[in-house]
């Protein structure tokens, strides 16, 4: 890594000064369209990215760049309203960077959500996604150079990143509010380009059954760091070659704010049982 452990607990001293006694234990981030949720954070700290040591600014449409720590449900909470993306210039470690520094908050628990494209053929665009596993087989690791020992060994256990008692609670929450949730696997693929109808049948082959540009480095890195993982997927859109039409970044912006309500109502409920 690049980073040193002094940087990141820089990162996290600075955001200690603005929220004071308070001690997030679920770190959330908020994928495309999907940022909204960070405005029901009650009596909220907001503390733009651009102003910690060592952050990186979010420039990905749909993204506002802060972290919002509050109350969620009576969850103590710190929500990141957009994410870093390998495709805007960032390394994998700057991508994953916040990830680390709200462990060093007290951070247990992070929940991940993204917009992606809808690989499985028996679904649709609008249904939402409960994360049981990931491929990112493109570039490197978020993990790759020298290991910080203060969050994690070198070879870290990947066989259980989406934590099966989290899922299980997705699984609840969406039977008692009625909501239909789609289980399967996300592929990552480094964008920023949409990937092609070829790369979706590759996906599709591989067992993946979304595709999008974010999440995987997030998560290999909350594993690192001991932290539990629950993650969502609202499949904005049919992949490349399903449908006879191009895809637009108008278009996944359209369907997080269409299935908003919804998954709101899925996130708030699995909070309750966090």
């Amino acid at each position: 890594m690049n980073n040193t452990f002094q940087e990141y607990q820089a990162s996290a001293a600075y955001i200690k000064e603005k929220i004071g006694a308070f001690t997030p234990k679920v770190a959330m981030v908020l994928g495309s369209g999907l940022g909204s949720m960070g405005d029901l954070v009650e009596d909220p700290v907001v503390v733009p990215y651009q102003e910690i040591p060592h952050f990186k600014a979010s420039t990905a449409p749909g993204h506002k760049g802060q972290l919002v720590f509050g109350r969620m449900e009576g969850r103590p909470v710190a929500v990141m309203q957009g994410r870093i993306h390998h495709y805007e210039g960032y390394s994998y470690e700057e991508v994953s960077y916040a990830v680390r520094v709200l462990r060093l908050l007290g951070c247990d628990t992070l929940v991940v959500t993204n917009a992606a494209g809808c690989v499985n053929m028996a679904w649709k665009a609008g249904d939402l996604m409960l994360i049981t596993d990931h491929i990112k087989i493109f570039m490197e690791s978020p993990l790759r150079g020298q290991n910080i020992p203060e969050f994690g060994v070198r070879f870290p256990d990947a066989s259980k990143l989406y934590t099966p008692e989290l899922q299980d609670v997705a699984r609840e929450s969406a039977k008692s509010l009625g909501i239909e949730l789609r289980e399967g696997v996300y592929m990552y693929f480094p964008g920023p380009q949409y990937e092609t109808p070829a790369e979706v049948r590759f996906a599709r082959v591989a067992g993946a059954d979304a595709c999008g540009m974010s999440t995987a480095p997030e998560v290999i890195t909350a594993g690192h760091c001991g932290m539990r993982v629950l993650g969502f997927t609202l499949l904005s859109n049919m992949a490349a070659g399903i449908l006879n039409q191009p895809l637009s970044e108008e278009e996944v912006l359209q369907a997080g704010e269409a299935c908003r309500d919804k998954f709101s109502r899925l996130v708030l409920e699995c909070l309750k049982k966090l």
